[in-house]
């Protein structure tokens, strides 16, 4: 494979939490204890940088999962992603320690105002030189809403309807400032030309803006856009949205049917499918020889607890599963009401039930357990053997979800990396300064309107 082949998107998967997104992760014997230090998000950041990754970036909720049992106990004790702290000041660390990594935060579009959101990103991506992601969420839960002051959570398609018009604020925002508007002649006192700053004037059924925006344009033009809807909605806000789509499946073919999905929502959405990147979540556990695979897997697995997928569960489902008999059928009622939707389908799918139980969503999304996702195990050369099938045929890249912070994504780069390197399909240096330009996108170079109104 030549120099000149495609490459392989690769987006490391964190949290500004005490664990990875395997809540076991913090158990491990190798684990680090310093998670409430710049240092430790810095050491993985210089890490993924010298491996020439894309972006990290940060998943993030707005409550602590607290659905099951209506208690926050469990993961108070268990440390079940009990610690939540801003990504943004997070990634702002990490951006202070490196040069070319992208870094994406999630911020929510149910319980954020467009211009705060707007401001802070453009803000971010100004201070990183252009390396900055929004990866946009509606939330999932009402343990969020309650921490925000309101009794329940947005019903699904609603909260959907409500983040397009939060993205026409937000875009309008991010491009009301022409790339040339700002002059900065000292002689003359001049220091913008005022008509290449346009005013974002929008109306529509849920969210209103009217006023300049205050932050020139950026030097990708605007952040990156992450998404993660997998529901017949969230996948069509992603065609519409989204520059990186993020996926789950646990096996090609399922992939290649998700890749074409996602590839054609773009498409219906009159952008082109070959400007977005699909990167599915991964697991990697690698080692130089079989036997110390072996050993690496097995501490690894059982690292898991029951108790952490009950909790996740719940919170992404916002039901509570504390108070039902594990064999017992959920209602098309109580089905209708999971909030996590693509979730949902995805354990009807795989049960071949139209009314699952609570084993059956234990037991089929495998949720708090290492196989929640897909999961490449082997040497270097069985790793990369498996991100090569995949690639192309039902991704553009991965997201990598670690094990072990920060050794999951240690033994990837010293191992992994210089084996795709070989074969071409991993970078061996940074093409360009910005996020935009390293995943293969150009910049935005469009202009707000001025005074068109949004509708819902």
């Amino acid at each position: 494979m030549t120099s000149s082949s495609p490459q392989m998107t690769l987006i490391a998967f964190l949290q500004a939490q005490n664990c990875s997104n395997y809540v076991g992760s913090w158990r491990h014997p190798a684990s680090t204890p310093d998670f409430l230090t710049p240092r430790y998000y810095q050491r993985i950041a210089r890490t993924l940088e010298d491996a020439r990754f894309d972006m990290a970036f940060f998943d993030d909720r707005l409550a602590m999962p607290e659905i099951y049992g209506h208690s926050s106990d469990l993961a108070v004790e268990h440390g079940i992603r009990a610690v939540k702290m801003d990504p943004t000041a997070v990634l702002m660390a990490m951006a202070m320690a490196t040069t070319h990594l992208g870094l994406g935060a999630t911020y929510s579009t149910t319980y954020y105002e467009p211009f705060h959101v707007a401001r802070l990103f453009a803000t971010l991506d100004q201070m990183s030189g252009g390396r900055v992601a929004w990866n946009i969420v509606t939330s999932l839960n009402d343990s969020e809403a309650a921490n925000f002051g309101r009794d329940l959570h947005l019903g699904h398609d609603e909260r959907y309807d409500r983040a397009d018009e939060f993205l026409e604020i937000v875009t309008r925002m991010w491009t009301s400032w022409e790339p040339d508007a700002l002059v900065m002649d000292k002689e003359s006192g001049r220091f913008a030309d005022p008509a290449k700053v346009h005013p974002t004037r929008y109306r529509g059924k849920y969210l209103q803006a009217e006023g300049t925006f205050t932050v020139p344009r950026t030097p990708q033009g605007q952040p990156v856009l992450l998404q993660a809807g997998m529901s017949g909605r969230g996948k069509a806000f992603a065609g519409r949205w989204a520059d990186v789509v993020f996926t789950a499946f646990k096996n090609r073919d399922a992939g290649i049917a998700n890749y074409r999905s996602v590839k054609q929502a773009v498409a219906d959405a009159g952008r082109d499918p070959d400007q977005v990147k699909v990167t599915p979540a991964v697991g990697v556990i690698v080692a130089e020889t079989p036997e110390q695979v072996r050993l690496k897997e097995a501490l690894l697995r059982g690292l898991a607890r029951e108790e952490d997928g009950l909790a996740l569960l719940c919170e992404g489902l916002n039901v509570d599963f504390s108070d039902r008999d594990l064999d017992e059928p959920f209602s098309d009622e109580d089905l209708a009401r999971m909030s996590w939707q693509g979730l949902r389908d995805g354990v009807l799918k795989a049960s071949g039930k139209s009314h699952p139980t609570v084993r059956d969503f234990v037991h089929y999304s495998r949720r708090g357990t290492l196989d929640e996702a897909g999961m490449f195990i082997g040497t270097p050369e069985q790793v990369a053997d498996q991100m090569e099938d995949w690639f192309g045929t039902c991704c553009d890249g991965f997201v990598l979800a670690a094990g072990s912070l920060p050794g999951s994504y240690e033994d990837f780069a010293r191992l992994v990396v210089p084996e795709l390197q070989r074969r071409g399909l991993a970078r061996t240096d940074y093409a360009d300064t910005t996020l935009r330009g390293n995943l293969g996108l150009p910049p935005v170079t469009s202009v707000a309107q001025t005074t068109e109104a949004g509708s819902a």
